[in-house]
């Protein structure tokens, strides 16, 4: 039920920043698509379908091949992700969407580096920000697997290795779902604006926060549109949140501490997902009970949550997660007793 961010990178890249955070660095420059010379603009792509095509095949084999050695000497990471995301996308229709060049090779040394590519201020403008990037050339392709049930995008930055030839190499690999619950993310945005414009602003602040989801292709990408979605979902964003402070939700049975709410999908339906600290070493009747009066609490304190979701899937966390319990129910079955539930080890 979580969600998955696949973040492998060679051990140059750590966290890309916010956008707007960064300072520029001098000596780079980005090219679109549509202003490469045809010639380059066909190797890119006929790269980037190679490589999509072999993880839509799980052959991690070949992928590892065409692949920087930084990167490929601790292929572990990437390796699981495609054999999960490999599934899903068997028999896709793959498009290579996008394509940017992400020219370093002026850098002196490695420093975080924001690419600024297309028109500026156009609506069509991508930052792309990037911290301790060596010098080199980069590009950046996102690569659309349709036409199956759980439609997903494959981010792919790929090196020039070696300097200076046509060959293109895998230096970090991203994957992440086109839909949840069967919708888009502007789908998503919609229904988050009139949940906001009813002041349901616990469902109208996770449905933005699937619609940001579902529409960056990956956290080092940002563009006009996507920042004006960030920020309506800053404006709409609950005071009561988890975060560096519990949720504190009171029952019957006690007060429980809620460290992680976000949204997930199960069977193609869009659930909201809870963490909190469950009590340690309870038998499965009294986990139970303990998640059930989590979930008629939080839906006591807001109601909204209802119609915007099928269901909750409540984890109780322990410390050192041994044999946390988790239960999945649907939002009319929360309040009837006696549900069944059951451990995840």
């Amino acid at each position: 039920m979580d969600r998955v961010f696949s973040r492998h990178w060679a051990r140059f890249v750590a966290a890309a920043l916010p956008v707007g955070m960064a300072l520029p660095a001098f000596g780079i420059s980005c090219m679109t698509q549509s202003q490469m010379p045809a010639a380059q603009r066909t190797v890119l792509a006929q790269s980037a379908q190679m490589l999509a095509e072999n993880v839509e095949s799980g052959n991690t084999a070949a992928v590892q091949a065409r692949t920087i050695a930084a990167v490929a000497s601790q292929f572990g990471g990437i390796a699981a992700s495609i054999q999960q995301i490999s599934t899903p996308i068997q028999h896709a229709m793959l498009t290579v969407d996008s394509l940017y060049i992400l020219d370093a090779t002026d850098l002196k040394a490695a420093q975080e580096s924001q690419f600024f590519c297309g028109v500026a201020g156009s609506a069509l403008t991508v930052e792309v920000t990037i911290p301790n990037l060596p010098p080199g050339k980069y590009a950046l392709a996102i690569v659309h697997a349709t036409g199956v049930k759980q439609p997903q995008q494959l981010s792919l930055v790929l090196q020039n290795d070696p300097a200076g030839s046509p060959d293109w190499k895998l230096a970090g690999f991203f994957s992440r779902p086109m839909t949840m619950g069967g919708h888009d993310g502007l789908w998503f945005w919609r229904q988050a604006r009139d949940y906001a414009a009813k002041k349901q602003v616990w469902a109208a602040y996770f449905y933005y926060q699937t619609a940001q989801f579902l529409l960056e292709p990956v956290d080092f990408v940002s563009s006009p549109n996507l920042q004006k979605l960030q920020r309506e979902e800053e404006q709409n964003r609950p005071e009561n949140l988890p975060g560096a402070e519990p949720l504190r939700l009171s029952t019957g049975s006690g007060t429980y501490e809620v460290t992680n709410v976000h949204t997930g999908e199960l069977s193609n339906q869009l659930d909201l997902v809870v963490t909190f600290n469950g009590t340690p070493g309870q038998d499965p009747v009294a986990a139970r009970a303990q998640v059930t009066a989590v979930m008629r609490a939080l839906l006591q304190q807001h109601p909204e949550l209802q119609s915007a979701f099928h269901g909750l899937w409540v984890y109780a966390a322990t410390p050192g997660n041994a044999n946390p319990f988790a239960l999945e129910l649907p939002m009319d079955q929360i309040q009837a007793s006696g549900s069944a539930g059951g451990q995840r080890s």
